[in-house]
């Protein structure tokens, strides 16, 4: 065994990464013997969380260091998982027990974790500054299994908020797992989100063919104006039209972004119009008209 002045800051380094917790695996990693861990045990050094888990110094943890906790209690597979990993995120509130998920078999409950027995593949885990835990598309499947829709809708919404939500992640985790249960319920709340003709793509051709066919002043497509791009700008006119998408856009406060781009627009002396898919496809008369009357104002 190393000498404990050799140990200790490496121990403590270790434990300040992970919320003041180590593993008994790491400690024996870090040069530790089993004697010399109980040695520190019984010397008040080592607190003993779970088996195998001690708190360095005391046993006053934070969340961080219970969430540490609770997947160490289950290394090498545990993840965190559910609400809890929702939480760690930023797209729930957290509070509770600690739930975790290992493979199917061969693990038994401890107090103050809720554990869950399946089989992730890897591409549905990921790290949390250091902590293993499900990625956010995996997080969200797995709690819109016990989530009411509008809790879930908040939680899609502030996930795309962090910035930390592919909806092309979801939608793949979605053809993967379509028994499972949480599915539904995460299908039914990206309805809110995505139509299947609803497209950006579309938008920018509908809107093309709707300036030409009413003769309208061309515009230049996917220019920069004020640090954004936009679909199509009139520069000499100052005037930006762009098509909402909720496939592009993906969620309300996505759409919310939009709106302070043109506020910024509107502040440097441009006009920003936005059509839907719905008016472009079912009131394209109205549309060229309002652009129309945009390009002739001075």
């Amino acid at each position: 065994m190393r000498d404990k002045r050799d140990i200790g800051p490496a121990i403590a380094a270790l434990a300040g990464r992970q919320g003041g917790v180590v593993g008994i695996g790491q400690l024996l990693a870090a040069g530790l013997t089993r004697a010399a861990v109980a040695h520190r045990v019984a010397a008040g050094a080592l607190h003993p969380l779970q088996r195998g888990v001690y708190a360095v110094g005391h046993r006053d943890l934070a969340v961080r260091g219970r969430r540490w906790a609770a997947v160490l209690a289950y290394a090498p597979d545990g993840v965190l998982s559910d609400r809890s990993a929702a939480a760690a995120y930023g797209f729930v509130t957290g509070g509770g027990l600690l739930h975790v998920t290992v493979r199917p078999v061969g693990r038994r409950p401890r107090d103050g974790v809720r554990l869950h027995r399946r089989r992730l593949a890897p591409d549905e885990i990921t790290r949390l500054d250091g902590l293993p835990v499900t990625t956010p598309a995996r997080t969200l499947l797995d709690l819109a299994a016990t989530l009411p829709a509008p809790r879930l809708s908040t939680a899609i919404s502030r996930a795309e908020q962090l910035r930390l939500l592919s909806f092309a992640d979801l939608h793949a985790l979605l053809r993967r797992h379509p028994g499972r249960p949480g599915s539904p319920s995460l299908r039914a709340a990206l309805a809110r989100y995505a139509g299947p003709r609803d497209t950006r793509s579309e938008l920018e051709d509908l809107i093309a063919e709707l300036c030409d066919r009413h003769r309208l002043e061309l515009p230049e497509h996917n220019v920069v104006v004020e640090g954004h791009t936009r679909d199509f700008a009139w520069p000499a006119r100052r005037l930006v039209v762009e098509g909402d998408s909720f496939t592009w856009h993906r969620s309300p406060i996505a759409l919310d972004a939009d709106r302070e781009r043109d506020l910024t627009l509107v502040l440097s002396g441009w006009r920003a119009l936005r059509f839907t898919h719905h008016q472009v496809t079912r009131r394209p008369g109205w549309v060229a008209a309002a652009i129309g009357a945009a390009l002739r104002a001075d």
